[in-house]
């Protein structure tokens, strides 16, 4: 008999100890050389193989009005670089996008909010937010232009309408995946109201809701390229899209790839250093991104 109970608890020590290495976080550091394999050689290769395929194009077309070559573009870089306009270039968009990401940060997440925990208000602005997520953002250039005039009131304007409405959706859409069982322990822990809003729906939300900002940003981005784009005025400043429009002007294709591969950089650092360390977080923070 005291054989048989050794045994069963050994065994169940032997179960205990497995679950918790399964819930072991590892806190080693990963080596460089594997940080460098997994992380730096991919897109480097990757870039080396467009920039071959580009060349090599480009000795197709042979023709650099409408197809430049790679030392071509570099030699756009570096002339910005050396007038001392690039960083010009990329902070005026930059600036932009970012504040007007902020506001329709401020808008959107109440707005989502509501919509998810309203019925009337769900029936009521509900299609419309998914239709104005379908909108193109170009459309909304020419009324904001009318309605405020070629200043940066206008750029933001166009941001809020593209961003608000795939943010408040992304939201809606967070609140509408919580499990019930965790409003009513919420609610039986006495998180109700507001305190029930922000304890128990936004955190089980959150992966939903990052899914919209990044969403969100994707628009505000686009609609702020299309706003410069169409809207150019000497004293708004040379953005990226005002760069692009520059060099379709000028006919001067390689300043037009230059404006793309900036208005691309931007995006994929955007992603980079927010939006991925901001869903590795959440991921890792409900078990389920042991390391990254």
């Amino acid at each position: 008999m005291a054989s048989t109970e050794t045994t069963t608890a050994q065994d169940t020590g032997s179960v205990e100890a497995g679950l918790d290495a399964l819930e072991t976080t590892a806190t080693g550091r990963t080596p460089l050389r594997q940080t460098v394999v997994d992380k730096i050689v991919p897109p480097v290769v990757a870039i080396a193989v467009v920039l071959v395929a580009w060349q090599f194009l480009f000795g197709i077309v042979d023709d650099p009005s409408r197809l430049p070559s790679p030392s071509a573009v570099g030699g756009q870089f570096e002339q910005a670089w050396l007038e001392g306009t690039l960083l010009g270039y990329i902070w005026t968009s930059v600036s932009r996008g970012l504040l007007g990401f902020f506001f329709a940060l401020l808008i959107g997440t109440p707005l989502g909010l509501l919509v998810a925990r309203v019925k009337f208000v769900r029936a009521a602005l509900g299609p419309i937010l998914s239709g104005l997520q379908s909108l193109p953002s170009v459309a909304w250039v020419p009324p904001t232009v009318i309605w405020l005039g070629l200043n940066n009131s206008m750029m933001y304007a166009v941001i809020l309408l593209g961003a608000v409405p795939s943010i408040a959706n992304g939201l809606v859409s967070g609140v509408d995946q919580v499990p019930p069982l965790f409003l009513r322990a919420g609610r039986t822990m006495g998180a109700t109201g507001v305190k029930g809003t922000w304890h128990i729906t936004l955190p089980a939300a959150l992966p939903g809701y990052v899914a919209g900002l990044k969403q969100g940003w994707a628009f505000s981005w686009r609609s702020l390229m299309a706003a410069e784009i169409i809207a150019s005025f000497p004293d708004l400043g040379v953005g990226l899209g005002q760069l692009l429009e520059n060099g379709r002007n000028a006919s001067d294709m390689a300043m037009v790839f230059e404006a793309i591969l900036l208005i691309l950089f931007v995006g994929i650092a955007i992603d980079l250093l927010v939006f991925s360390p901001l869903e590795r977080w959440v991921l890792r923070s409900r078990g389920l991104l042991v390391k990254g």
